[in-house]
């Protein structure tokens, strides 16, 4: 069996730390690296279930997108929630490491794991990383569709393809208007719009969008706009990762085995429709 610290210069190989923004915090949270790992999951959020869920998989490592700690903490008293969960990680010696932002631009990253999803044809990043020469590393994605289709079939594209969640999918624009390229981007977008508009594609897809953003971006251009939950924009990055670890893991003969964790953790849990406008 592979030691925590061979598994885990793998991952930053995959998603080099010194790439995430400089306000993120990734990295290895907790762990001993010289732990034998031979079961490891991944998930989008380091919550109790999850870890609840590693120890009873007997996993000895889990890989969140999500970090534990972004902003620090000066505790990690069992006090609170998150002290919580390291008292319980450690107390069942299971690690726990974090690819955020670094996981974001990574060439295959969480965009592409989402265009996957959703079975878009992608061409290039979004935002490009002016560190790549070979221009594939980046924020967001753009893509192709092979097919046109109206925007109301690309939300419920989504809607098919996207795990499930109380959120659902929020359409804004011309439901019947026409879309040859769109771009996506995991979590949350609408920073992005600026980089979505001198692309020139027909509609966005991501998460998180915000009133004022949303509303200057539909009354200003055609731009058809896709929102899904945070959490369901990112689970397929978790697909794309265990399968990038697996390979990993044959090339070494590690013979690991390793879990995606398909509990739903969006903090949303149940959806009421409001009545339609008049």
């Amino acid at each position: 069996m592979p030691r925590l610290s061979e598994v885990i210069a793998e991952l930053d190989a995959l998603w080099p730390p010194e790439r995430a923004e400089g306000w993120d915090a990734v990295g290895t949270v907790c762990g001993d690296p010289g732990a034998e790992i031979d079961r490891v999951l991944f998930a989008v959020d380091p919550v109790r279930q999850i870890a609840d869920e590693a120890r009873s998989l007997g996993a000895q490592l889990i890989v969140t997108h999500h970090p534990l700690y972004l902003r620090g903490t000066t505790t990690v008293a069992a006090s609170t929630f998150k002290g919580r969960v390291v008292h319980g990680l450690i107390k069942h010696d299971i690690a726990l490491h974090v690819a955020h932002t670094n996981a974001d631009s990574a060439d295959p990253g969480v965009s592409d794991a989402l265009a996957g999803a959703l079975g878009l044809r992608v061409t290039g990043p979004l935002v490009p990383d002016p560190t790549d020469p070979e221009g594939r590393r980046g924020l967001g994605r753009i893509c192709e569709l092979d097919h046109p289709e109206t925007l109301r079939d690309l939300a419920a594209r989504a809607a098919a393809r996207l795990p499930a969640t109380a959120q659902g999918i929020r359409l804004a624009g011309d439901p019947d208007a026409l879309v040859h390229r769109v771009a996506v981007s995991g979590g949350s977008g609408d920073s992005l719009f600026d980089a979505v508009r001198a692309s020139g594609v027909d509609a966005f897809l991501t998460a998180d969008l915000r009133h004022h953003p949303a509303s200057e971006a539909v009354q200003h251009s055609t731009l058809g706009l896709v929102d899904a939950a945070h959490w369901a924009t990112e689970w397929p990055w978790c697909e794309q990762a265990a399968a990038q670890l697996d390979a990993i893991s044959d090339r070494h003969g590690w013979d690991l085995r390793v879990h995606v964790s398909k509990q739903v953790t969006d903090p949303w849990t149940t959806h009421h429709s409001s009545g339609a406008p008049n």
